[in-house]
């Protein structure tokens, strides 16, 4: 059996990212969220010719989730020299979402990420206008990815060395990194899964698939979606984090973004108590 090893070129922006966040110290949480409203909210908008996509309505929630629980919208300072300089949080007075993107850079399949800054006041529409720039095939030639094209022509040490630096100023990061990290593997049949964005609070969506709950005593289908969430321990603390999910939990399942108001059906607000998965998968949607 023969082997070959490949230098790595479209993806060193990755590895050196991975490289930099093993530093954070990752904390994992996830619920299950009724989609029911914005699954609503889609076909009433693909009716009147306009589409939205499942991780628009996750970034507007985070961005007035985010806006509520400034604590969370922060990052951990580096020190220098580590021992010897007090831990330092940055906070941030806006919201910029770093969206993971599976494009082709040169050939090769490649993530990037997208900012989408603006979300503690940025409607549904402006969001989505956001999030389709990035969709196209040549998505990787725009003037924003220049710094990952960038990273995969310099050499290994210039390329870390020009990666730590656009990262050194947290006061900057926002611009740079984002203040949240957002994450989707919903067109596939992943339910859910966790990663560490280098930001506070990553979050994750998985599918929405059609499930068994309990309403009201009775046995009814349900959409629901896989979120989870995942927090750098060093900037806050579980009981921060579990306040932010259970925040985007509520938001999400009462989405209301002033412009259009369907029959809600039953309140998902009571998914406490009255809505409890009972397993069961059919057909996926996105």
């Amino acid at each position: 059996m023969s082997t070959t090893a490949e230098a790595v070129r479209r993806r060193r922006h990755t590895l050196y990212f991975l490289e930099w966040a093993a530093a954070q110290r990752p904390v994992h949480l996830d619920t299950d969220v009724d989609m029911t409203r914005v699954q609503a909210h889609r076909a009433a908008a693909r009716d009147n010719g306009r589409r939205y996509s499942v991780v628009s309505y996750l970034l507007y929630a985070a961005g007035r989730v985010l806006d509520r629980h400034p604590e969370a919208n922060a990052v951990m300072a580096p020190g220098w020299p580590a021992l010897l300089r007090r831990p330092r949080i940055v906070r941030f007075d806006g919201v910029t979402a770093k969206v993971a993107l599976d494009r082709p850079v040169e050939g090769e399949r490649t993530v990037l990420s997208a900012l989408v800054p603006g979300l503690e006041a940025a409607n549904l529409r402006e969001i989505q206008q956001r999030i389709d720039r990035y969709r196209g095939e040549q998505a990787a030639e725009l003037p924003e990815f220049k710094g990952v094209r960038m990273l995969g022509r310099l050499p290994v040490p210039l390329g870390r060395a020009a990666f730590a630096a656009a990262l050194r100023d947290p006061h900057r990061r926002a611009g740079v990194f984002g203040t949240v990290s957002v994450s989707s593997l919903g067109h596939g049949t992943v339910d859910g899964f966790h990663s560490a964005g280098g930001t506070a609070v990553t979050l994750c969506a998985g599918r929405v698939v059609d499930r068994a709950v309990v309403r009201d005593g009775a046995v009814v289908p349900a959409p629901m979606m896989r979120l989870g969430l995942t927090f750098d321990h060093r900037v806050i603390d579980g009981a921060t984090a579990a306040d932010v999910l259970s925040d985007l939990h509520h938001t999400m399942e009462t989405f209301d973004d002033g412009t259009w108001a369907p029959d809600p059906g039953p309140d998902p607000r009571r998914t406490d108590r009255d809505l409890r998965p009972l397993g069961g998968l059919e057909q996926g949607t996105r």
